[in-house]
């Protein structure tokens, strides 16, 4: 899959992402969807390692799944360092 097909997948699985953990962002929606181009990123590296399944193809189940799962993990990280700065200002 080249740069382009990440680049797409990435802010359709952020918006995914952030219908899954609905809440306010400290970024927007916008932070959320460049969010899930790291997170499918991260998705297709765990799925590498852990179950030997990459981010292949755009059309394939095992591809969103993962590139949702990655982005619901880094959604997540995010909003807990950002919560934390947030609130020691």
């Amino acid at each position: 899959m080249g740069i382009i097909g990440w680049i797409v997948l990435g802010l359709i699985v952020g918006a995914i992402a952030k219908a899954i953990m609905p809440g306010k962002d400290p970024g927007g929606i916008l932070v959320t969807m460049l969010l899930g181009v790291v997170g499918a990123f991260v998705g297709g590296l765990v799925g590498n390692w852990i179950f030997g399944v990459g981010i292949d193809r755009f059309w394939s189940l095992s591809t969103w799944l993962l590139a949702i799962a990655g982005s619901v993990i880094v959604l997540g990280v995010y909003r807990v360092i950002v919560g934390r700065k947030a609130v020691q200002r």
